[in-house]
């Protein structure tokens, strides 16, 4: 079934209110353009009744803005009402491109300061909305996820926050350790995989590749993707690999052991088109380093595939691997940043998430269940086919 043309089962848990905060303005409007043309061409007997009010209209999208005072200190504030709204909070804690003034001069925007805008919004909602859910792709502070000796465990303590202010729900994608949901047992946390995004958006660009275990390969940059590899390489039928990161722990460099080799567990690469997967590309280092290495061992074609692309330390490197042919294409999703100048690489696609949160959203508004949208193991079989069928334009 195409979730967008399903019947209507459920009445709604209160109308639909979407609020993206500054950082998510692009990604917010495209769900909310979504959310319009399926609400707009859904057919029930029962939308003419009360329960369904305000279910059809042009936009959902609730305007929210957090000025601040020449101080650097801010407030948030909602430019209509909630009252009784099923509210979906959307935030990109990882937006450095917006700025603010603070004593005179630009202060660029840092995850802490969107954490404090999303905690305004929802200050000021006040207790009036219906409930409140948040849309946060990029869990903030999700690296820090664990303790180790004298550590603060930030992740397990902004989620405790946003349960107390009343959030029900939080949606992210990806999280560093799903485990840190323990931190809030009785409130929804899901945490999404885009592994059917990117295996659409790889046979929509690359149209020679042949998927089976004898010209393709799985490959975990580390020990702790090993889940994630291995679920993709079970739904394309593939051999898995994983490089491990050998460090030097007599060392301290910028506050981490320095890694001295990467040494590789799997069957021989040469002549096979590798995907390594990761959740996130930060510095970039370990995934050039692994790229190099799959490269030196007669790898075909390096695709790699991250549900965050930050590139904190810049493309220049990426730009020098891919004219040396050590990557040939790197995916990652619009559900953070994405800077102009990494969008006009020849070796990057963007993985457009803005349908699946649409597809989320308008199923926990009619609080129905997520098990089928976030298990995507039939659409990925279907593409499958089309693409060995070379009908790579229905894919």
């Amino acid at each position: 079934m195409i979730y967008e043309e399903k019947t209507i089962e459920t009445i709604p848990v209160g109308p639909l209110g979407l609020v993206p905060l500054k950082s998510c303005t692009e990604l917010g409007k495209r769900v909310n353009d979504y959310l319009v043309t399926w609400r707009r061409e859904r057919e029930s007997e029962h939308k003419s009744t009360i329960a369904f009010a305000g279910y059809q209209r042009d936009s959902y999208i609730i305007e929210a803005k957090t000025p601040r005072f020449g101080s650097g200190e801010a407030k948030g504030a909602l430019e209509e009402s909630v009252r009784g709204d099923d509210l979906y909070i959307m935030v990109d804690v990882c937006n450095y491109s917006l700025t603010y003034s603070l004593c005179g001069m630009t202060n660029h925007m840092s995850p802490d300061d969107h954490f404090q805008d999303l905690k305004r919004i929802i200050a000021a909602a006040a207790g009036k909305a219906r409930r409140i859910n948040v849309i946060m792709p990029f869990l903030y502070e999700g690296r820090q996820h664990k303790r180790s000796s004298r550590e603060s465990l930030d992740c397990a303590l902004a989620l405790q926050e946003l349960a107390n202010m009343g959030v029900e729900n939080i949606i992210t994608f990806d999280a560093h350790d799903p485990r840190v949901q323990n931190a809030i047992p009785r409130k929804g946390f899901e945490t999404v995989q885009p592994t059917y995004q990117f295996i659409k958006h790889l046979l929509k660009v690359e149209t020679d590749l042949q998927i089976d275990s004898d010209h393709m390969m799985v490959i975990s940059p580390d020990e702790g993707g090993m889940s994630r590899a291995v679920y993709f390489a079970n739904v394309l039928g593939l051999d898995m690999g994983m490089f491990y990161k050998r460090r030097d722990y007599t060392k301290i460099v910028d506050g981490r052991n320095p890694i001295v080799a990467h040494e590789f567990l799997g069957s021989s690469v040469e002549g096979k088109d590798v995907i390594i997967v990761d959740d996130m590309i930060s510095s970039g280092e370990s995934m050039q380093d692994v790229a190099a290495e799959l490269k030196r061992r007669k790898a075909r074609k390096v695709f790699i595939f991250s549900t965050f692309g930050l590139f904190t330390n810049g493309l220049k490197k990426f730009d020098k691997f891919y004219e040396d042919g050590i990557i040939d294409r790197i995916l990652t999703t619009n559900l953070v940043y994405q800077s102009p100048e990494l969008l006009s690489k020849p070796y990057y696609t963007n993985v457009d998430m803005s349908k699946y949160i649409a597809l989320i959203i308008d199923n926990l508004n009619h609080d129905a269940s997520l098990s089928e949208l976030l298990n995507p193991t039939g659409r990925i079989n279907r593409i499958l086919k089309k693409y060995r069928n070379n009908n790579t334009q229905e894919i």
